[in-house]
């Protein structure tokens, strides 16, 4: 589990591959360059807890830089660069970032960033030189690639979306030991996932979301090869577990849909043998999408819930799913609970708040939050809803009661509403979403206008602009919808749960 002593026992090993084999990062380079990018973190004063941030597509350089950051003993934040760049920045500031790694295509996003953060050092990883951006090449290539002597294990510190629409940083239960010290993940991956030093592991997923991330530095802990895909296209990924030899791959219900879709004649003509474990979660699956995988790709999908928060996990396997449809499996760890409103565990049946008995987590910057998701007996929630069965398996009721997921991401409704609310034809707006066959749900912003009689389709039209403006694309609604008044309690609580119902069919 120490990159160097891997590095050494084969350093010609690809430890990445981009998925058009057009770059091959070895292990040996990876071991030397992630030193030389902890050496630079070193030379910049960054030490022990301090924080950086990596605003990086897909590419090669990101795990030269995880690793760096990684070793040098710090926390690290990868960004969302679809973000605005008053979302990014808030993530950077809010972390405490005093380095921040970005590519020529975030460049842009980086510059706005620093622009407002003078003691930001910024280092892009090509591209053409730009006033107060580093050359990242030049900066690494300066510093020493020999070993490190007492080199300290950092940690990579997620921000989850919150309900306030600010994202909440997730700081890791962390103790800093020796670098290469052992991953519980890339322990449960190899004994649960069944990856191992032979391991080829497809990464269609942007790096800035948790389970490509972790998966892939899990990969190179147990010594196997990523796969890197810039972005996901359904032949494409096809073609690149054929032409790699993918062992492990990891999708989301909207990857599913999307290559059951080619033509069966196509989506056939790839010889996906090799597949070993097929991992899938971040969103509810559809039955009978699951159940069509399966007979295409044999039982080797393994399903399983978890949270950025990483405060407990469920895995199923085909074999277990196909005898409990829907289900997204029994605990590995720490035991769930099921509890209701009054704080008591319900019996098996029953649905109520998801808890977890295992290790919990602390939102950054916000104890409110923490403490909300902690009860009297040290359990934790992420607050989805759901119910077990008699033999203990869990399923998923909501995914988080206003939660919309769309393509595996999450997005909460509260930031949306909190854009159209500041346009002056709104009256009041509720956001929810509404499910679609491929995307799993989509945005659909339900508005009173400020003066009845003012709907149109181009006042549609221009709140999505309005809210473009505002938020990142993949967050903005993709419909219209006008009402002459939203539900609410006397109290003013939107009864969300009503407009839901009211448009379920």
């Amino acid at each position: 589990m120490h990159l160097s002593e891997i590095a050494a026992a084969a350093p010609g090993k690809p430890a990445v591959v981009t998925a058009d084999g057009g770059r091959v990062l070895s292990y040996g380079d990876l071991d030397q360059r992630s030193r030389q990018v902890s050496r630079l973190l070193a030379r910049l004063g960054v030490g022990t807890g301090d924080h950086v941030a990596l605003l990086l597509p897909n590419q090669c350089e990101y795990f030269e830089i995880a690793w760096g950051a990684q070793r040098r003993g710090t926390y690290w934040t990868p960004v969302n660069w679809h973000l605005t760049a008053d979302e990014a920045g808030y993530i950077v500031r809010d972390c405490g970032a005093r380095v921040l790694f970005a590519a020529p295509e975030t460049a842009d996003l980086a510059a706005s960033i620093a622009a407002s953060e003078p003691e930001l050092s910024v280092f892009v990883t090509g591209g053409e030189p730009r006033p107060g951006l580093a050359p990242y090449e030049a900066a690494i290539s300066a510093e020493a690639t020999g070993p490190i002597a007492g080199e300290i294990d950092g940690a990579v510190f997620f921000y989850s979306s919150g309900t306030t629409g600010r994202p909440k940083g997730i700081r890791p239960k962390h103790g800093f030991p020796p670098f290469g010290s052992p991953s519980m993940l890339a322990l449960l991956m190899n004994a649960v996932f069944g990856f191992g030093p032979e391991s080829v592991y497809l990464s269609p997923a942007p790096l800035y979301h948790a389970a490509p991330n972790n998966f892939s530095l899990g990969t190179h802990r147990l010594g196997g090869t990523v796969v890197l895909m810039d972005r996901f296209d359904p032949a494409g990924c096809l073609g690149a577990i054929e032409t790699h030899h993918v062992s492990h791959v990891q999708f989301v219900p909207t990857h599913f849909i999307r290559m059951l879709r080619l033509p069966a004649e196509e989506r056939l003509s790839f010889d996906v043998s090799t597949l070993q474990t097929v991992v899938h979660a971040a969103a509810p699956c559809p039955a009978d999408v699951k159940r069509q995988m399966i007979d295409w790709l044999g039982p080797c999908l393994v399903e399983y819930y978890a949270g950025s928060e990483a405060n407990g996990i469920t895995i199923i396997n085909s074999a277990d799913w196909l005898a409990h449809p829907g289900s997204v499996g029994r605990p590995v760890g720490a035991a769930v609970h099921i509890v209701g409103d009054d704080g008591a565990e319900l019996p098996a049946g029953r649905d109520g708040l998801i808890y977890f008995e295992g290790q919990s987590f602390e939102y950054h910057n916000d104890q409110a939050k923490t403490a909300s998701a902690l009860d009297d007996r040290g359990w934790s929630t992420l607050g989805d809803v759901g119910h077990v069965d008699d033999e203990g398996f869990l399923y998923l009721s909501d995914r988080r009661t206003d939660l919309i997921i769309s393509g595996g991401v999450n997005i909460y409704p509260a930031e949306i509403e909190e854009a159209l609310i500041s346009h002056p034809a709104v009256g009041d707006v509720a956001v929810i979403g509404l499910p679609d066959p491929e995307m799993g749900q989509l945005v659909l912003a339900i508005v009173q206008p400020h003066d009845n009689g003012t709907e149109s389709p181009d006042l549609a039209a221009e709140l999505i602009e309005h809210c473009r403006a505002r938020l990142a694309t993949f967050k903005c609604p993709r419909s219209v919808e006008f009402v002459a008044e939203l539900p609410r309690l006397p109290t003013g609580k939107l009864l969300r749960r009503q407009l839901r119902a009211e448009r379920a069919g």
